[in-house]
């Protein structure tokens, strides 16, 4: 239906997260009416991102340096690490701007039925870090049965530092239901629950 090239164009788009066909097909003849220079910026926005971004020597976030602009913080409390399961993780916690401390990208979660096992993590990094001297480690890996067995493993590590071992708190969402929850769900809002006071 259409020409080779924009076929091609529109199967690229669907690989875009949420882009189904329809999608796609608007993305990609919105292009063709695009100037050639918003064009060319495109590409190379495109192609520096894949060519210019590595992850941080220190944490493992996205960095075009060797280390990333919050290791590189001076501001930052260096001795309070939250644990995360991806730098895209970090992204969503710098938004509440709540978090002061710095992070630590384990780069995924174990998952023996995908292969994935402790020691394909970034976690003997983050023990050395722990050994330089650190108050607090935050775990923060999502609430599914691999990331809460990625948190029990690290745990269980880190029972041996001398540091606070904590979990974020998981429960239910701002507007949520009761009766539409899952039992994990319920089970840890449950045991996150705190005393109300009035003052």
């Amino acid at each position: 239906m259409y020409p080779k090239s924009l076929e091609e164009l529109i199967e690229y788009f669907k690989l875009l997260p949420g882009v189904g066909a329809k999608t796609a097909e608007r993305y990609a003849l919105l292009m063709l009416d695009t100037s050639e220079e918003d064009i060319q910026g495109f590409a190379k926005a495109l192609i520096d991102c894949k060519t210019n971004i590595h992850t941080c020597l220190i944490c493992g976030n996205y960095s075009e340096d060797d280390t990333c602009l919050i290791c590189q913080d001076t501001s930052r409390n260096k001795r309070i690490i939250c644990v995360v399961q991806s730098a895209k993780d970090i992204i969503a916690m710098e938004k509440t701007r709540e978090f002061n401390g710095v992070y630590h990208v384990l780069q995924g979660v174990i998952s023996p039925r995908k292969g994935v096992l402790p020691e394909d993590l970034n976690i003997q990094s983050l023990m050395r870090r722990v050994d330089q001297g650190v108050d607090e480690v935050i775990l923060a890996t999502n609430l599914t049965l691999e990331g809460e067995t990625t948190a029990l493993y690290l745990a269980k590590l880190l029972e041996e530092k001398n540091c606070l071992t904590t979990r974020i708190a998981h429960g239910l969402p701002m507007g949520g239901h009761l009766d539409y929850a899952d039992e994990l769900t319920l089970i840890k809002a449950l045991e996150g629950r705190k005393q109300m006071k009035n003052d």
